[in-house]
């Protein structure tokens, strides 16, 4: 048993690490060596866990992609309005952003680089089937806009990141207010106006 929780921890630890030094440094000035050395194990130990550089990234894009989701969805009930079901998710993953940044500015690098294979992606995207069930049923009541999940991630949900980011650089506070005015801007960007 004892061995088998060293070997958790060699995996998570290398998993911390790339996570940390993605965001610090990019992935591409991130050498497998930094990883073994920050995650305090040698450079062939990574590969008993891991294939090559590109599906550890995969599996730690795949692994903080669950711990995300599983935040955003732990309260969630299915048989919640399409509001207040889409209300509780968005603050929820808006916590996340704010509470677990590390986890959070690695998942918006892995949106915006083509280091993360398709497969992987698509992985990631499962994870948010609550969401996506959510704004489906919210289209057939006539809540939501009939739109491309794409789109209605893009307007509601990724401008989380943006507000993440400028308040990690320091130039924007979010604030009760700021959070709730931003719930409303992403409600009213996917909701059909009567």
């Amino acid at each position: 048993m004892a061995k088998l929780q060293k070997s958790i921890d060699k995996r998570n630890a290398l998993i911390k690490a790339t996570i940390e030094l993605v965001n610090n440094n990019g992935f591409h000035a991130t050498p497998m060596s930094k990883i073994a050395k920050m995650a305090n194990v040698s450079p062939a130990t990574i590969y008993l866990y891991f294939e090559n550089k590109q599906d550890l990234v995969n599996k730690t894009y795949i692994d903080v992609k669950a711990k995300y989701t599983d935040y955003a969805f732990e309260t969630y009930d299915a048989t919640m309005s399409v509001e207040d079901g889409f209300e509780l998710i968005w603050k929820r993953i808006a916590n996340f952003k704010l509470k677990e940044c590390e986890n959070a500015m690695f998942l918006a690098q892995c949106d915006n680089t083509p280091m993360i294979d398709e497969p992987s992606r698509q992985e990631g995207i499962k994870h948010l089937q609550p969401l996506l069930d959510l704004w489906f049923r919210g289209i057939e009541e006539g809540i939501i806009k009939p739109m491309s999940d794409y789109l209605l991630y893009a307007y509601s949900i990724n401008p989380l990141s943006f507000l993440m980011m400028s308040e990690k650089r320091g130039t924007f506070k979010l604030d009760k207010t700021h959070i709730e005015e931003a719930y409303q801007s992403a409600w009213n960007s996917i909701k059909v106006m009567h």
